[in-house]
């Protein structure tokens, strides 16, 4: 019987016989390293596992280093661990929320009895993790029944972690180990502490950022971004969850379980109707000031439609008339896209736009003409004309939605006092425990899986393999623009991944093992299943949720 198996190794395209139980990080060495940069995890089968995954069939192996989105989780992930770690070191009896992201790093608090830590503190915190990364300590991987890991946890104080794998009804857990603290991270981490070579700790607001390196250069830190609407939006939904109870997903999972989940959806909806109305009324103050465009930006998936669409009742309400113009209708034809650096079309940059038509439209629109709008037939990927016409009338304001708006060469002729500008996004505040927070990134990623499975006709797989693109745009496009916004608004729902889970599972289910994109929808199957199912009967027509589910009352 032979002691060795055959791997393919993808980074090299070349065939390895290896020892039987060999692990990922020893196949690297084996396969002669071939990563410019140390190997974070490795896609095994197209499925992410850690660098101390043990091999004892042939597989199929591509190494990621931290330059690729799966691999920068990775260490993300281990820097959080070793942050976790070295705060219970210092103030053992503090508790440590890693709340969400911002400025391209993590903020976190630490709740020890005092209003902040001090630099002191932050500095002794630091110095601790340093200690650890020299000390290159293993984070050990351990797997036991999940009854066992409960009462592990709940003996630790770790309540958090203890509910959220209690409620997830799996039968095995896995925790990892590091020189005698234990703590739960969904995900693997990099096999040592050593790995994590790179970080800073930076007091930010009442609390600490976790700064991170850049993925397109992990040799240096991103750079610390001062962005004061976003925290503040992210403040107010956190002290909202925390004055309702559902501060992690154990406690959505407990509300739906109780049989109160038709109260959870009551709560949020509401929430974004005042919200709403709170914008409409401050448009409407604006108004008498001069106030005529209302601009309406945000990434992809962040129910920019369904927002607009509700904000122009509610500015009706308020005695003005709304008209109305997607930015996506002033594409160019599909054979016109500019395209990115890979050769593909670039449907995120601002050039996609048919930039003179759509300027001449404005214009047009604001000397009192009216205008026939095209609409952008995205199967034919051309402009058509339905007879839709559009003019100001004396009350109007004219509602422009589009990944875009907020641009300022958009409407570079407009002048700002002329302009009223609202970024949406979906930060969402809900997390799984105190030290696993929910991307946003992920959520908004599951809204457009089903939003293009049901209504444009992809695939997961399409729509996993478009996202690298989107984000890539995002970053150039979107993100520089979102401290622009006269108003921000979270369009996540505090219980919609509950609500979406029966919806995305089955289309992700549809992408085969043999796929490169299963990685990423093995991944976010493994995470939906945190959350108990939640019916989507009880959601009311004028529901966010409903541009990505359908049944809404709205027409797109």
């Amino acid at each position: 019987m032979s002691d060795t198996l055959t791997i393919y190794c993808k980074n090299t395209g070349t065939y390895h016989e290896v020892p039987i139980g060999a692990s990922l990080l020893e196949i690297y060495t084996l396969v002669g390293s071939p990563l410019s940069y140390k190997p974070m995890n490795a896609l095994v089968n197209n499925k992410t596992e850690g660098l101390t995954y043990r091999c004892w069939q042939p597989k199929d192996i591509e190494y990621v280093d931290y330059t690729q989105l799966s691999g920068m989780r990775t260490y993300v992930r281990s820097l959080c661990y070793l942050f976790s770690k070295a705060v219970n070191d210092i103030l053992p009896d503090a508790t440590l929320k890693l709340e969400h992201s911002i400025s391209k790093g993590y903020y976190c608090v630490v709740h020890n009895g005092m209003p902040h830590v001090d630099a002191e503190t932050i500095g002794k915190i630091k110095q601790r993790m340093r200690e650890l990364v020299d000390a290159d300590l293993p984070f050990r991987l351990k797997t036991v029944r999940t009854e066992e890991a409960v009462v592990l946890f709940r003996a630790k104080g770790m309540d958090d972690k203890a509910s959220l794998i209690e409620s997830a009804g799996l039968p095995y857990t896995s925790y990892y180990e590091l020189d005698g603290y234990i703590n739960y991270f969904y995900g693997c981490l990099t096999p040592s502490t050593g790995y994590i070579q790179l970080f800073d700790l930076v007091p930010y607001f009442e609390g600490i950022l976790l700064q991170v390196p850049k993925r397109s250069n992990p040799a240096a830190l991103e750079p610390v971004i001062r962005q004061n609407k976003m925290f503040q939006v992210y403040k107010e939904h956190l002290t909202l969850l925390n004055t309702i109870g559902l501060e992690n997903v154990s406690d959505l999972n407990r509300a739906i379980a109780k049989g109160m989940a038709s109260e959870v959806v009551m709560v949020s909806e509401a929430i974004q109707e005042k919200q709403i109305a709170r914008i409409a009324e401050e448009i409407a103050q604006r108004y008498q000031d001069g106030v005529r465009i209302v601009l309406i930006s945000g990434p992809s998936s962040s129910g920019k439609t369904t927002f607009c669409k509700r904000l122009e009742i509610q500015l009706i309400t308020n005695l003005i008339h709304p008209v109305g113009i997607s930015l996506d209708d002033y594409f160019l034809n599909r054979e016109d896209t500019p395209k990115d650096e890979f050769g593909e079309y670039d449907f995120e940059s601002l050039y996609a736009l048919d930039l003179p038509y759509f300027n001449n439209d404005l214009h047009r629109l604001l000397s009192g003409e009216e205008i026939e709008v095209p609409t952008f037939d995205f199967e034919m990927g051309r402009r058509v004309f339905k007879g839709k016409k559009l003019k100001l009338s004396s009350n109007s304001v004219l509602v422009m939605e589009g990944i875009h708006a907020l641009n300022p060469e958009l409407t570079a002729m407009i002048p700002d006092e002329l302009k009223y500008r609202i970024y949406v996004s979906v930060l969402t505040s809900i997390s799984l425990d105190n030290h696993n927070w929910i991307p946003t990134t992920d959520n908004r990623l599951l809204r457009r899986i089903i939003r293009d499975y049901r209504f444009r006709g992809y695939s997961a797989r399409d729509t996993i393999a478009r996202w690298p693109s989107v984000r890539r745009g995002e970053d150039k496009w979107i993100f520089p623009y979102q401290e622009n916004a006269d108003a921000m608004f979270n369009s996540a729902m505090l219980y919609e991944l509950a609500a979406i889970r029966k919806f995305a599972e089955p289309i992700l289910l549809e992408v085969r093992e043999s796929d490169p994109e299963n990685a990423e929808a093995y991944r976010l199957l493994r995470f939906l299943r945190y959350f108990n199912y939640l019916p989507d009967e009880g959601l009311p027509g004028t529901s966010l949720l409903r541009e990505f589910l359908g049944g809404g009352s709205f027409r797109y």
